[in-house]
């Protein structure tokens, strides 16, 4: 099976399989202040070494913008949790380097991934976002579970 990059990750998946692999995983939403974020993560079992811990997952995800005026993404924020107890955060600006504006009745779509050293864990947490006035505003990432071989 020939390996192609999933887009704006790095990643990769199979080149047989279907386009839409993304819109059957388990789906995890949360609507704030008329954003919402809907989460698909998924197990990648190709680029995991069980033997040396290392159980990588992607995650889709989709910021949609339910309101009547542009918003910008900021920062991110999330809390990214083994099942061994061991907990990781991670800070930045915007998302995989942009900082996208997200109009009114849009969305904005990325990927990206995490490699957790357990089997199972979780992940959740924020967005900075910022409206055209220059009010700024946090946003959940809802809370998802990752579990290998949960495909």
């Amino acid at each position: 099976m020939r390996k192609t990059p999933l887009s704006g990750s790095g990643l990769h998946r199979g080149h047989d399989e279907s386009r839409d692999w993304a819109s059957s995983m388990t789906s995890y939403a949360a609507v704030t202040h008329d954003i919402k974020v809907t989460v698909r993560p998924v197990y990648l079992d190709g680029q995991s070494e069980a033997i040396n811990h290392k159980f990588v997952f992607a995650y889709f995800i989709t910021i949609e913008n339910l309101g009547v005026e542009p918003v910008r993404l900021l920062r991110r924020h999330w809390i990214i949790r083994h099942s061994s107890g061991k907990t990781e955060e991670v800070e930045g600006e915007g998302v995989i380097g942009k900082q996208p504006l997200i109009d009114a009745g849009h969305s904005h779509e990325y990927n990206s991934y995490c490699i957790l050293e357990t089997m199972e864990g979780n992940m959740e947490g924020s967005y900075l976002m910022q409206r055209g006035n220059g009010e700024q505003f946090s946003v959940v990432i809802p809370l998802f579970s990752l579990r290998a071989l949960a495909n």
